[in-house]
């Protein structure tokens, strides 16, 4: 191909833009624009990630029958960027191998809206092959020895270059004069991740005009320099962001919208700079780029992102998820069928979330034409009940706070152990003890938590003095607390402080300064229990008949369940804490001592006053300081002991005031919503041969639960329907209590009380 100069690639940008604007202005005049915009109406999606062989292989009648078949409102249809499915005037412009002149976008955008379908053109945009790398050198990043970064054999373009501010808007200009979409979305807009520096002309030049500063050498947080580095990559996002957003708009129309992709995972966002609450403030619409559970996870984390996601965008606007059908882990098979079970699982935990389901395949062909048929039933069941899944709001007082702030300056290299774990952990208790709640961003807790009853901080060892505030706040006007860790020891940039910035509400107070971050700071796997009080109302000195249990008085509610034991497993370490009179400890450590051999597996030091946890009282709020960290142990060791224990303190902080209670067998995830004159209860169903193991291929049917839930005034008719059953249900009303019994549940259930 032959190399673009700098000024015949504006000369053709320039004019990509007249002609679109005069193109577009023709196709207004004969369209009446809708009162309510596209994107907040397309609930359900697909996409056909097109290969490079598809030119020659694509059968698009073929592709509309299934449009038709999964009642899709949008597909979304590959574009340009590193390949280019439509004859690009740019020469660099990489086109499909198999192409031959071939406009395959612009022949599906067309045979989509002849459907009606809304087609958002997919980019994916941050590296390019060599002929451009030695066109436009300076417009790639580079190491610290001055070679370029590459992606397998592709070079990966400097997201400060005019790459990004010259290049990709004149290739959106073009699309949108071609075949006009109705937005664009990009799977890797972000460029480089936080794990490799850019040291390119263009980096070095606008960090220094921003920062004041050269960049740093390494990657080291106590460095200033790192860190105004991390903050500035986060801005230049935002400034990408924007930037597309007022292109597509300007070519394409106010409702032609960008909205680049979103990991579900806050650590994902964290690595590439994506600033998820920012984001979702910009957003119409958020695409969520999140296609399968870990085993960490589970299939409830998508639940949890489609929460944490509309607690930021609000929810009356939209979040579709791209999710595979082809098998995307353990392992990648592109073309082989992801079972049929796994993908439908994590498919309805995402709408039990309030995600919007989008089905993904890879290649316009498939041999394995089983994964054809995965979607169907659940995008089917979607649209018939979808007056009960969108415009709906979420019934919680409990709150899971999180921090992508923390991620960063607390987690640093190692957020997965440190941040994730933690809240992992909380959300697996209150999973099994079907305890609805709602993840609560650190910096909007003023916002969304005034309407908790109790809010859990799993860890965010990094706060703001403006987030304690919001925190004390929330507890002065009666809200309770339960943190765990080393919450609030260190300050926003994660750097320790003296003490606790929470101190006063956690009624304790570090003798010493936290440990300064270094690394990683794992946490080691120590060989500790804690011990349960007052189990020393007894001598432990001597041995008792037959293990009989020492005479104790009644113990707290914290410690409901373990009446037979005076001690739980642990497995980390503690340190001393000076706890403030009136205080009650009732965990408290017994330190490590040995496994091997046998014959040493005693106890040392049976006990000391080292606080596990620590129960106060504000007024009518209620706080549970737990500097143990069960959260983060259950999350790696799924202990049952660790789950009650978490599930006990949340329910003890909420004075056992929770919207529903759930009693049956089987690990069932409770999603709560209402809407004007009545309530929906969302049930999934986790219970199966691989809760724990991806991928399950076999459903398993639990059931009956008996259900008792609050419902509003305006939803007191005493009327029930299953949604998925597709059957009236028999309720019982008293005092504004709805409970009723969902005799079994296969996948999931969606119980609607009211009119």
């Amino acid at each position: 191909m032959t190399a673009i100069t700098r000024r015949e690639f504006l000369r053709d940008a320039a004019a990509a833009a007249l002609v679109a604007r005069s193109s577009l202005a023709g196709a207004g005049a004969s369209r009446t624009a809708p009162e309510t915009p596209w994107y907040r109406r397309a609930y359900l999606w697909g996409q056909t990630n097109i290969t490079e062989k598809d030119p020659v292989q694509y059968d698009i009648a073929w592709w509309r029958e299934q449009w038709k078949r999964t009642q899709v409102d949008a597909v979304i249809v590959n574009a340009g960027g590193i390949v280019a499915y439509y004859p690009s005037r740019f020469p660099l412009h990489h086109r499909a191998e198999f192409l031959n002149g071939r406009d395959l976008f612009g022949e599906l955008t067309k045979a989509a809206h002849d459907d009606g379908l809304f087609v958002m053109a997919r980019m994916d945009s941050n590296r390019t092959a060599e002929d451009f790398f030695q066109a436009h050198p300076d417009w790639f990043a580079r190491d610290s020895g001055g070679r370029p970064y590459r992606a397998a054999d592709k070079y990966i373009a400097c997201i400060n270059s005019p790459y990004y501010d010259e290049y990709l808007p004149a290739v959106l200009r073009e699309i949108v004069e071609r075949s006009h979409p109705d937005g664009f979305t990009d799977n890797s807009w972000a460029g480089m991740g936080r794990e490799s520096i850019c040291y390119c002309a263009n980096c070095a030049r606008v960090f220094r005009a921003k920062a004041g500063d050269a960049l740093p050498v390494k990657a080291d947080w106590d460095d200033p320099a790192y860190r105004h580095w991390i903050e500035w990559n986060y801005a230049r996002r935002l400034d990408v962001w924007d930037l597309n957003n007022r292109v597509t708009r300007e070519a394409g129309g106010a409702d032609c919208i960008w909205s680049g992709m979103n990991s579900g995972s806050v650590t994902a966002q964290a690595r590439s700079f994506r600033d998820l609450k920012e984001i979702c403030r910009r957003a119409d619409i958020v695409m969520l780029d999140h296609q399968r559970r870990d085993d960490e996870t589970g299939f409830q984390q998508n639940g949890d992102t489609g929460k944490r996601v509309h607690g930021l965008l609000g929810w009356d606007k939209l979040a579709p998820e791209s999710m595979a059908m082809y098998e995307s882990g353990p392992g990648y098979y592109r073309v082989a069928s992801k079972p049929v079970a796994e993908a439908r699982m994590w498919m309805i935990a995402g709408i039990a979330g309030g995600i919007q389901p989008w089905w993904h395949h890879v290649g316009a062909y498939q041999e394995d034409r089983r994964m054809f048929h995965t979607a169907e039933p659940v995008m089917r069941w979607w649209k018939t009940n979808q007056q009960y899944l969108v415009d709906r709001k979420p019934v919680a007082n409990v709150g899971v706070v999180w921090s992508q702030r923390s991620t960063d300056f607390f987690g640093r290299d190692d957020p997965g152990d440190r941040v994730d774990a933690p809240y992992t952990g909380f959300m697996h208790a209150l999973v099994r003890a079907r305890i609805p709640y709602l993840p609560v961003p650190a910096d909007e807790i003023d916002r969304i938590g005034g309407g908790m009853t109790v809010l859990i901080l799993p860890n965010i060892g990094a706060l703001s003095d403006a987030q304690a505030s919001a925190i004390r706040r929330f507890v002065e006007k009666g809200g309770s607390l339960v943190a765990t860790g080393e919450t609030g020891a260190y300050d926003e940039s994660g750097d320790p402080r003296a003490d606790f910035v929470l101190a006063d509400l956690f009624a304790c107070h570090r003798i010493a300064v936290a440990p300064k971050l270094h690394g990683t700071n794992r946490r080691e796997e120590l060989h500790s229990y804690l011990r349960l009080a007052p189990a020393l109302a007894a001598r432990l000195d001597g041995p008792r008949p037959g293990n009989e249990r020492p005479p104790i008085g009644e113990r707290h509610a914290v410690l409901r369940g373990f009446d037979d034991t005076d001690i739980l497993a642990f497995g980390g370490s503690l340190s001393p804490l000076k706890v403030e009179p009136g205080a009650l400890v009732p965990l408290t450590l017994i330190p490590p001592f040995p496994t091997y051999p046998p014959e040493t597996a005693w106890m040392r030091q049976p006990a000391t006053d080292i606080p596990g946890l620590i129960l106060s009282q504000r007024g009518r709020a209620r706080v549970a300081f737990m500097p143990a960290d069960i959260d983060r142990r259950y999350a790696k060791e799924h202990l049952p002991d660790h789950a009650g224990l978490l599930a006990n303190i949340v329910r003890w902080a909420a004075g056992d005031d929770l919207p529903v209670t759930v009693d049956g067998t089987g690990l069932i995830d409770c999603h709560l919503y209402a809407q004007p004159g009545r309530v929906i209860l969302h049930m999934v169903n986790l219970t199966s041969e691989a809760t724990w193991r991806a991928p399950v291929d076999e459903l398993i049917r639990v059931g009956p639960f008996k259900v008792t839930m609050r419902v509003p005034r305006d939803a007191a008719k005493a009327s029930g329907r299953l949604l998925v059953a597709g059957r009236d249900l028999r309720v019982g009303l008293d005092g504004g209590i709805a409970s009723f019994v969902v005799e079994s549940i296969l996948d999931h259930e969606v119980i609607v009380i009211g009119g």
